[in-house]
């Protein structure tokens, strides 16, 4: 389909002739004597003669050629353009970010596979999140991995082979060997400011409890309501645990209940397999179309039949002048 980018551009054309109308040429009437025999009495006076003024005619061919000449260059300046079909496209309408428990803590083989044998806690996370960022294909994803510090592995991306290949290529203890909940949450804040979606998930997952944040993650998780982020946590690990290595299974509950969120605890592959899949129940992918047409350029094409005009009717305007001088 064609259609003009700039339709108005056509109420110019008939420009030229308001112009004739309202400017009309300039004349003059001077008195003149008209002498049957000029000749003879300019060579009795020894006069020197000058050339005469001539008013030239326009010719047809050359009054076609400017008034299509003008209507190819209003029609080049009214944009004319060639608009495809449809073009549908999808881009997620919420940005996900993952924050993983890192900590010394994680190395723990207490964790169990499908196939009943004991497997490091990290190890079992690890597989279980790569097939959870595998289904989430078309959305925005980060990756935080957190310890006694909070460190963003992977931004905002749509690149999620980037996010596993990040994830598979992280170690426990890489951040080191505390866990600091809070800031990881802190981090995730500040990691969705770079968006411009409202829609927010945090995705947090500990087997510890907060140790070295400078923030509590209660109050990060009251500036992440603010901020219209929504936490779902997962927590693994061993409750009856002592000290650091106990998961805080109430603050992680208390964080999501105060984002709207949702908890969840996994004792194994197969029970985190199941939060995961019933986190894409609870937060299923959402989309946002969004729909164009293509457009392509021809104003080249009436500009160039404009030039090609002007160009012809020049050498046709010479062609004749020597042909005159000839005969």
């Amino acid at each position: 389909m064609i259609s003009l980018g700039a339709p108005w551009a056509l109420v110019l054309l008939p420009l030229p002739i308001l112009i004739w109308w309202l400017v009309p040429p300039y004349r003059e009437r001077v008195p003149a004597l008209r002498f049957p025999f000029f000749r003879r009495v300019v060579e009795a006076a020894g006069a020197q003669t000058g050339p005469g003024a001539i008013v030239r005619v326009r010719r047809r061919l050359q009054m076609i050629a400017a008034i299509l000449g003008w209507c190819l260059l209003i029609l080049a300046l009214a944009q004319p353009e060639r608009v495809g079909a449809p073009v549908e496209m999808s881009r997620s309408a919420r940005d996900v970010v993952l924050a993983i428990d890192i900590s010394g803590s994680m190395d723990t083989r207490d964790f169990q596979n499908p196939d009943g044998q004991p497997e490091q806690r990290f190890a079992a996370v690890r597989d279980v999140v790569e097939d959870f960022v595998a289904r989430r294909d078309g959305d925005r994803m980060a990756l935080i991995v957190f310890g006694s510090k909070a460190y963003v592995q992977a931004p905002l991306t749509e690149d999620l082979n980037t996010v596993t290949e990040l994830l598979q290529r992280t170690e426990v203890g890489m951040a080191g060997p505390h866990t600091a909940l809070g800031d990881a949450i802190g981090l995730a804040i500040r990691t969705f400011e770079a968006s411009d979606i409202e829609q927010r998930l945090l995705i947090l997952l500990s087997d510890g409890s907060d140790t070295a944040s400078r923030m509590s993650p209660v109050n990060a998780a009251a500036i992440a309501q603010d901020q219209g982020v929504e936490i779902y946590t997962i927590g693994v690990g061993d409750p009856q645990a002592k000290g650091e290595e106990k998961v805080d299974l109430q603050t992680l509950e208390t964080i999501a209940k105060n984002t709207q969120g949702a908890y969840f605890f996994a004792e194994d592959e197969t029970a985190l397999e199941h939060v995961y899949q019933r986190i894409d129940q609870l937060a299923p992918r959402v989309v946002e179309s969004l729909s164009y047409r293509p457009r392509q350029s021809l104003a080249y094409f009436p500009l160039l039949a404009a030039a090609l005009i002007g160009l012809l009717t020049l050498g046709w305007l010479q062609w004749s002048v020597r042909q005159g001088a000839l005969t």
